[in-house]
């Protein structure tokens, strides 16, 4: 008998556990999105449509109306009303109705932002565009020493309240890693109306350039072992949370995926070891997790899902404070510098 790899996220059947995370070289390309499928892709999550981006599209469009109104008064009723335009970034949600007529796997929808307001209409849209979910990339830096550690827990929660009521859609919530107490965290996500959580973004960080002394962003794609990060986190939310858990951030390889899965992920998501290597490791790592299943007498995906979580792993303090210990004790031991040093 062969093994089932199906797995549920976000209340939707996959016919295995590896999708594709928000890539725009990855799912903002249609032939891509085929060849991905075609490899083994599950799923896939669109680019994110900003807020920023559609804040600026319709302050351009504003200008313009308004600039039009002041200079040709008498024309006024050439122009529709202002909501009766197509402002904003179209493109996106045409985007997501080729996607949907291109691929059969679900397609998610993604919306970056970190406040609320007008431009979470889009999440409607996105909808009625007829994505099968939304993820909600939620990226926010606190700069201000004044802002407490609970109002920015405050903003997250607002902003995916806002969201949950704008849309029916299945919604994933992506967020990073360094909040004060994450389980609890997590709780009030899903109680304002997240279905599911991605762990962990990861953002594109400053660095400085020494030639112009400027500020820059500079994206680094992840390596593998940044895998270690969700695998932590999802065993210790896996119990805790009635919800889907996808992971992304250092999924390169077929031991990596199954680490997550094993820890309690519903669901891998991979970009940066696809822009590496294309579609084709799809399928390597599809076909190396079946044969580890086969070998270790799984039958299905869901029967090994979650049977290292904190609450099923056998030594659950591994995921505390006394890893800590015995990892410094243990590498000393193995590690010792060499007599030259």
């Amino acid at each position: 008998m062969s093994v089932d790899l199906s797995t549920y996220y976000l209340g939707m059947k996959l016919k295995n556990p590896l999708g594709v995370a928000a890539c725009p070289p990855l799912t903002g390309n249609l032939d891509m999105l085929q060849r991905l499928e075609e490899a083994g892709a599950s799923v896939a999550v669109l680019p994110s449509l900003f807020e920023e981006q559609i804040e600026h599209d319709e302050l351009e469009f504003n200008r313009l109306f308004e600039y039009q109104s002041e200079s040709f008064a008498e024309a006024l009723t050439h122009f529709p009303e202002l909501q009766n335009y197509n402002t904003g970034p179209r493109d996106y949600l045409r985007h997501i109705e080729a996607a949907k007529q291109t691929v059969g796997m679900p397609i998610i929808g993604s919306l970056n932002g970190a406040s609320t307001g007008g431009w979470i209409r889009y999440a409607r849209m996105i909808e009625e565009a007829g994505a099968d979910a939304l993820e909600l990339n939620i990226y926010f830096v606190p700069t201000d020493a004044d802002m407490t550690s609970a109002e920015v827990e405050r903003r997250y929660v607002d902003l995916v309240g806002e969201v949950r009521q704008s849309v029916a859609l299945p919604l994933a919530v992506k967020i990073g890693p360094n909040f004060t107490s994450l389980p609890n965290f997590a709780q009030h996500l899903v109680a304002a109306g997240a279905d599911g959580l991605v762990l962990f973004n990861r953002y594109v960080e400053a660095d400085i350039d020494l030639d112009t002394l400027q500020m820059k962003p500079d994206l680094v794609l992840s390596n593998r072992h940044e895998a270690r990060v969700p695998i932590r986190w999802i065993a210790i939310l896996r119990d805790q949370l009635q919800s889907s858990l996808a992971a992304t951030s250092g999924v390169h390889r077929m031991q990596g995926a199954l680490k997550l899965l094993l820890a309690g992920a519903d669901v891998t998501m991979m970009a940066s070891i696809l822009l590496m290597k294309g579609p084709p490791i799809l399928a390597t790592i599809l076909a190396e997790l079946t044969a580890w299943l086969e070998e270790n007498d799984y039958k299905s995906v869901e029967q090994m899902k979650g049977s290292m979580s904190r609450g099923n792993c056998p030594d659950p303090s591994a995921l505390e404070r006394a890893n800590y210990m015995k990892a410094l004790t243990n590498y000393t031991m193995e590690h010792p510098l060499p007599p030259s040093v």
